[in-house]
């Protein structure tokens, strides 16, 4: 990747990590530490990777994201907005009546949403079945996946994965958001899952674990996944909660958080200083 490329993802990110904030700060609180820890991987998905047309969301032959974490859904509004699926001020209506951004992502509602997701475990098989649709009608378009690792906790996430190998789906990338914290404490204190590499392959899939907040590392591992070679792919991606705002990232409980105005502005600055020497 050339510098100029990278310098455009990271700044993507930062962009996205902004409208996420502006979305949540809108509101008053939200799951700021996951929507955090996966905007680099949207900017690198969104910034070249998929094959999307805001002008057209429902595009048949569009590349898809399923968000099975679905409370992270202000880092997809954000992405969405930035990308112009809709106007950036709507970023603001947040889960409030009448807005087309509920807590969770609903295809039914929000312009670039491809999956209503939120009850954890059930996007796995949502994805798989589209992944398994695109091919029963002969499209290339591939399924992206976002599964976290406290999710991961779902017997029905493996059940879903064992089907995905057992049908040859490599249309389907996942992407395991490995930040280590779920919604009451540390994975290894809750669930521990053992390796992921290990577990993903022993389940029949191509697997590459990299530095999730890391957009080099990121295009290069979706690079491999261009062309199927008759295996699902999954990208552990290690990744901190809260990435991107050091305060954010250093709390230890940081599944949901409120934002008053104090910290808005103080965190939209830092942000809005990394875009500036990014672009600059």
């Amino acid at each position: 990747m050339d510098v100029s490329k990278k310098k455009e993802l990271q700044a993507l990110a930062v962009r996205i990590r902004m409208a996420a904030l502006e979305a949540i700060h809108s509101l008053g609180s939200g799951h700021i530490g996951g929507a955090l820890s996966i905007c680099d991987v949207l900017a690198v998905l969104y910034g070249g990777e998929m094959r999307v047309d805001p002008a057209n969301p429902q595009w048949p032959e569009r590349d898809k994201l399923v968000c099975s974490k679905g409370h992270a859904g202000p880092g997809v509004y954000g992405t969405l907005a930035v990308k112009g699926f809709f106007p950036y001020e709507e970023l603001k209506t947040l889960n409030r009546p009448g807005t087309r951004l509920p807590s969770h992502c609903d295809r039914n509602k929000t312009p670039g949403v491809d999956m209503t997701t939120g009850s954890l475990g059930q996007g796995t098989s949502l994805a798989c079945g589209m992944a398994m649709g695109e091919k029963l009608r002969g499209r290339d378009s591939r399924v992206f996946l976002i599964v976290g690792d406290g999710e991961s906790n779902e017997g029905q996430v493996w059940e879903a994965f064992s089907f995905a190998a057992a049908k040859k789906l490599d249309n389907l990338v996942v992407l395991l958001d490995w930040n280590k914290r779920q919604l009451d404490g540390w994975t290894e204190d809750v669930l521990s899952m053992g390796d992921y590499v290990e577990k993903f392959n022993a389940f029949g899939f191509d697997t590459v674990k990299v530095d999730g907040n890391d957009v080099e590392a990121l295009q290069g591992a979706l690079e491999h996944t261009r062309v199927g070679n008759g295996k699902p792919f999954a990208i552990v991606m290690d990744t901190v909660k809260g990435a991107g705002i050091k305060e954010v990232a250093e709390t230890v409980m940081n599944h949901s958080l409120t934002v008053n105005d104090e910290q808005y502005t103080r965190w939209m600055a830092q942000l809005q200083s990394e875009l500036d020497a990014l672009e600059g």
